[in-house]
């Protein structure tokens, strides 16, 4: 997993460690050094950890004009374990809640298992969102039953809507239009 580093083709247009509202402000990256694993395997230094030992991220990109960030992840998300979502939602989300963002693009395609436990902590975010949504983008099958199963599904959107193979021919406010665009038909606003 070592050779999967994060989407870097947006990083002409944002970087979280240049950005004083990101949780990751000031972080410093080596290419060559790689200091995160999750178990016995080496990831890419470019991704972020934030409290999980199995689950990674990074921002590819945030727009407070239009209160939105668009996160990629890396790893085994499981709460059942090791609790990734109150590290996810108290490291990182409270952050960019308190910044602003109200719409969330979380895409899964590297999160290889998923674990799923109590609900609360998406809930407990969810409602801190006013006329925002938070959206899973090409999250595995296996994991959506599993999301499904755990009622996280209430709180995060997914499903075919959002199965966007080419996500990364897509400007970031491209893509975020468009899953807007989606999330406004369905929310009905």
């Amino acid at each position: 997993m070592h050779y999967l580093e994060p989407y870097y083709s947006w990083r002409k247009f944002y970087t979280a460690e240049t950005d004083p509202n990101s949780p990751f402000y000031k972080r410093v990256y080596s290419e060559f050094e790689f200091t995160h694993a999750i178990y016995d395997t080496v990831i890419h230094p470019q991704w972020d950890e934030f409290g999980s030992i199995t689950l990674y991220t990074k921002i590819l990109f945030a727009d407070y004009n239009h209160g939105f960030v668009i996160m990629e992840f890396i790893g085994e998300w499981n709460d059942l374990l090791y609790n990734d979502i109150m590290f996810l939602y108290r490291n990182v989300i409270e952050d960019m809640l308190a910044k602003g963002i109200q719409k969330f693009i979380l895409i899964g395609e590297n999160v290889h298992a998923l674990h799923a436990d109590d609900d609360s902590y998406y809930e407990e975010w969810f409602d801190q969102l006013d006329d925002g949504w938070i959206v899973g983008l090409n999250f595995l099958p296996h994991n959506l039953q599993e999301i499904s199963y755990a009622r996280i599904d209430h709180y995060i959107s997914f499903g075919d809507d959002f199965e966007i193979e080419n996500w990364r021919t897509y400007s970031p406010l491209e893509l975020f239009r468009q899953i807007d665009k989606t999330m406004t038909y369905r929310l009905g606003y």
